[in-house]
């Protein structure tokens, strides 16, 4: 009699287990994103200009170094932030200042966001500061674009390409 209730009862934990999984196999219904909306994505790593300018080094503090060190100039590794800021038909969506990555703070600034916005004509203005200029900003682009729902627009930067890229 034992092993035929715990047979029962582990066909009973088995049963139970398969109808939760069939259950949240398909609800409850998850809806990643608005259908009726359109999506605005800025997605980017850039670089910015270093800190400071680069030191010419005499030859006195070259003979200082160690052979393998002698290099004639001495350049900062750290990297300035980049600030960014997007604007959506007059109105400041995104204003970020962005920290560089690396242990030594000399690695590519990084953004990844998704905005979502209704669908329609709208005036996007981008704008990134990758020097150290106090006010104003290096790279800036407009256009007008035409969303439809569920479409997906997005804001790229490249200094490559000469500034940002709007795929």
């Amino acid at each position: 009699m034992p092993k035929i209730l715990r047979y029962a009862g582990q066909a009973a934990v088995y049963l139970l287990i398969a109808v939760l999984f069939g259950y949240f196999s398909s609800a409850p219904s998850y809806v990643h994103f608005d259908p009726e909306a359109a999506m605005v994505k800025i997605s980017f790593a850039h670089g910015a200009k270093t800190k400071g300018e680069c030191h010419r080094r005499t030859a006195d503090e070259i003979a200082e170094l160690a052979p393998n060190m002698r290099r004639p100039f001495d350049c900062p590794r750290e990297r300035l932030p980049v600030v960014i800021e997007i604007e959506l038909d007059g109105e400041l969506m995104l204003s970020e200042t962005l920290p560089p990555t690396g242990l030594s703070g000399d690695g590519p600034s990084r953004l990844y966001r998704t905005l979502a916005v209704a669908p329609g004509a709208h005036h996007v203005v981008a704008r990134l500061r990758d020097s150290d200029r106090a006010d104003g900003f290096d790279y800036e682009r407009e256009v007008t674009i035409e969303l439809d729902p569920r479409q997906i627009f997005v804001i790229d930067f490249k200094s490559s390409a000469g500034g940002f890229v709007f795929i």
